[in-house]
């Protein structure tokens, strides 16, 4: 009888252990691996990104330096052919191009104002909600400490670990963090034949008499003049480095990564999901085109949107510039806080994500106008914020009359002229609120339509308690006609010159 006793306990132990190995197992079996299948299931938009409507990140490096014409300067300037002008600037700034190459610019790029603590505080007023830097662009000059990539802002140039200490100033202030990688674009593809000197896809021109045909095993790294297999090798392991080493919750990538290999590419995305699930974070991938699955990525359409209603949340990368570059550059235009902002409400009407750059100078310095134009964008959320972040999209986008070109890069312009007569609409979460924007600054006493709100599926699913003006919290007259609702902008509140949000209170 005591032989069948144990026997029953060992058995029972032994069940309990199985049972505690398998719950072990499913713990374990959260992580990714390098492949499609597995990396699908990861969720591409967590509920932060989709809460946070807007990023800010930065195009500076050592392009800053000549600020000529933009941050093309390195691949237009040994395209003598096709761009004569930019040789022109530079031998007549710095000397001949056999004396003078870009990589010589390095030593210039001191940043001796930059100021992480002073840039986070920036970017927190501005109201974004996750930011960073371009940790290495087209041109090969990582933005951070690396022992992979001798070209960096702590050995050379800045002698600052430039990532290191944006990323963790934001941190401190509890925004999310991002780094955006162009490097991809880098890789000269000649493949020794200097007949191909020219090829768009490379960053760097071959050319037989300037550095970037140079032999030395340096050289070869900063102007991309390596074997394919090599390159990709040298693309993944600064990704890495940087997921390590500074944690950020999302990677932004420009386009060219199908010209990376396949398997490093679904290499990166495992090693990013996985440090993610080490370090309790929820990290998104985002890519251009078709750069990236979506089922695992976040699309980005580069300046400009989508036409109308995403199912799914997506990203443009905008710029404070009005025309040309995305870094600084002399006698650089921007755009105005009007068209600025309500082009990127428009794009939150649409279920997407602003990802707005900004151009310090080679010295640290975010001029003043740039400043003005973040701080007026920073202080029309800090009054309207209730209505963009943390919401979502009505079954329509909104209407009017406001005509959109075509992006340069799919979808519409990011520069369309709105008007007061142009509409747009956000949701709460909890489908409480309608959100109504006016593009503009409509006069007192106004009558505003909804349009045909009522159609089927259109309209709020529910009734309507009140409508107010949300700066004020001014009830105002509201009408619920057979085909639309109405509602008279009231006299005496103050409105603002930018865009105006009204708040529908539903039951």
């Amino acid at each position: 009888m005591s032989k069948i006793v144990k026997c029953f306990v060992l058995i029972l132990v032994l069940y309990s252990c199985g049972d505690k190995k398998v719950k072990s197992n499913v713990k374990t079996t959260e992580t990714y691996e390098a492949n499609w299948t597995s990396l699908a299931k990861h969720t591409a938009d967590p509920e932060w990104f989709q809460d946070s409507k807007l990023g800010i990140y930065f195009h500076w490096g050592v392009y800053s330096v000549p600020a000529y014409g933009s941050e093309w300067y390195p691949y237009r300037l040994y395209r003598e052919d096709v761009y004569p002008d930019y040789k022109e600037f530079h031998e007549n700034n710095y000397g001949t191009l056999e004396e003078f190459g870009y990589h010589d610019f390095i030593p210039m790029f001191k940043a001796e104002h930059f100021d992480a603590e002073n840039w986070a505080d920036l970017f927190k007023t501005a109201g974004a909600k996750f930011a960073g830097p371009v940790a290495q662009h087209h041109d090969g000059f990582a933005m951070w400490d690396s022992e992979i990539n001798p070209w960096n802002s702590t050995d050379m140039g800045p002698k600052k670990d430039i990532t290191g200490e944006i990323l963790t100033a934001l941190k401190k202030r509890g925004l999310k963090t991002m780094t955006s990688f162009h490097h991809a674009r880098l890789r000269q593809r000649h493949e020794g034949d200097s007949t191909k000197w020219d090829t768009y896809n490379s960053h760097f021109a071959y050319h037989p008499n300037y550095p970037t045909s140079s032999e030395d095993p340096d050289l070869k790294k900063f102007y991309g003049n390596l074997p394919q297999t090599e390159f990709d090798q040298y693309w993944l392991d600064q990704v890495n480095e940087v997921v390590d080493k500074y944690s950020p919750d999302l990677l932004w990538y420009d386009v060219w990564l199908n010209h990376v290999s396949e398997e490093k590419i679904k290499e990166m995305s495992a090693h990013f999901f996985n440090h993610g699930i080490k370090t309790g974070q929820e990290p998104v991938l985002v890519a251009k085109h078709d750069d990236l699955p979506k089922s695992m990525s976040v699309l980005d359409i580069e300046q400009g949107g989508k036409k109308d209603l995403s199912e799914t949340t997506w990203m443009t990368d905008i710029t404070v510039s009005d025309k040309g570059s995305w870094c600084y550059t002399n006698g650089q235009v921007y755009k105005s806080p009007e068209l600025l902002l309500r082009n990127m409400i428009d794009v939150w009407s649409k279920n997407g994500v602003v990802l707005l750059n900004v151009s310090p100078m080679a010295d640290g310095t975010i001029n003043k106008e740039q400043r003005d134009l973040l701080t007026n964008v920073g202080g029309w959320l800090d009054t309207y914020g209730e209505a963009v972040y943390g919401t979502r999209p009505f079954h329509i986008y909104g209407f009017g009359h406001a005509k959109a070109a075509e992006g340069a890069h799919g979808g519409q312009s990011a520069k369309v002229e709105y008007t007061a007569s142009d509409i747009r609409f956000t949701t709460s979460k909890d489908k409480k609120s309608l959100y109504i924007f006016l593009l503009g600054k409509p006069e007192a006493s106004t009558e505003i339509s909804l349009g045909k709100m009522n159609n089927i599926g259109y309209g709020p699913a529910s009734p309507v308690k009140r409508i107010v003006e949300l700066k004020s919290g001014k009830e105002v007259t509201w009408n619920k006609t057979e085909r639309t609702y109405t509602f008279t902008i009231p006299e005496g509140i103050e409105l603002s010159g930018l865009a105006n949000v009204f708040k529908m209170e539903l039951e």
